[in-house]
């Protein structure tokens, strides 16, 4: 074996070491039965999103970055009271959940602003860590990232394949962000209309007599939308137009630019 190929095979060995620890460090979330907090309720947070978010879900990212203190106090409610099981129930938690993913993406924007998309971001290791892996996130002494929340707590704990469709990514293609807080009291209302609304809206998915094509989310979650049911079922419950088993199915290329109010 030649120099080269040595250095190569000790480059490897010492990426893979540090993935297994980033791995474990982020696997590392405590047990949060011992908490005593109480569920809160989200009004701050409509008040953002009403000022700053238009109904098809466009950003004023400029206008909300000059007064981002009523997001800020938010974002302190959040960091107070994490989710347990002896006081809060699964739509508390989940509504929680689903606004301080949200909530934070709106943040970690304001932080970068102006730019083109989320995805140029950058952190950690190149083609290795994403946004999605900053671990911005404090609640209770407990640090998270944007991919904890969505895939080792919403998704693996409440199992319901509408959370696609409320959470946003600040992005074009991404269902798009309700110009209203989740609460748990309205939460399964407001599921059902996000779903409706996300699969019948033509920049997102374009569902027509003898052609569809749908949002890659259906492709890269597609698991979590067949559990139960066939991807066509589960899409005829929502869309206006009725997809025949028999239809070829394609995806829409995904629009990762920021979804700005600049753009609408």
């Amino acid at each position: 074996m030649n120099r080269n190929n040595i250095a190569i095979e000790r480059w490897f060995v010492s990426l893979l070491f540090l993935l297994t620890i980033l791995l474990a460090a982020s696997c590392a979330i405590k047990d949060y039965s011992r908490s005593n907090s109480h569920p809160i309720t989200h009004e701050i947070f409509t008040e953002v999103l009403n000022e700053y978010v238009d109904e098809q879900g466009w950003v004023d990212y400029a206008g909300l970055q000059r007064k981002d203190s009523v997001l800020n106090s938010y974002l302190g409610h959040l960091s107070r009271a994490h989710p347990n099981a002896k006081n809060w129930n699964q739509d508390e938690a989940k509504a929680y959940w689903i606004n301080a993913y949200n909530a934070f993406t709106l943040r970690l924007i304001l932080d970068h602003y102006p730019t083109e998309s989320i995805k140029d971001i950058k952190t950690g290791i190149p083609f290795v860590n994403s946004v999605w892996d900053i671990r911005f996130i404090e609640i209770e002494g407990q640090s998270y990232t944007l991919n904890d929340i969505e895939h080792r707590i919403l998704r693996p704990n409440f199992k319901d394949p509408r959370i696609h469709f409320a959470i946003n990514c600040a992005s074009v293609s991404c269902p798009a962000l309700r110009s209203e807080a989740y609460e748990a009291t309205l939460l399964e209302s407001q599921l059902e209309e996000q779903a409706r609304l996300f699969i019948n809206d033509p920049l997102r998915n374009q569902i027509e007599s003898g052609s569809v094509k749908i949002s890659k989310i259906f492709k890269w979650f597609g698991g979590d939308f067949t559990r139960e049911t066939d991807l066509t079922t589960f899409i005829n419950q929502y869309s206006q137009i009725k997809i025949p088993r028999e239809t070829s199915v394609d995806y829409l290329p995904y629009d990762w630019r920021l979804n700005s109010l600049e753009r609408r």
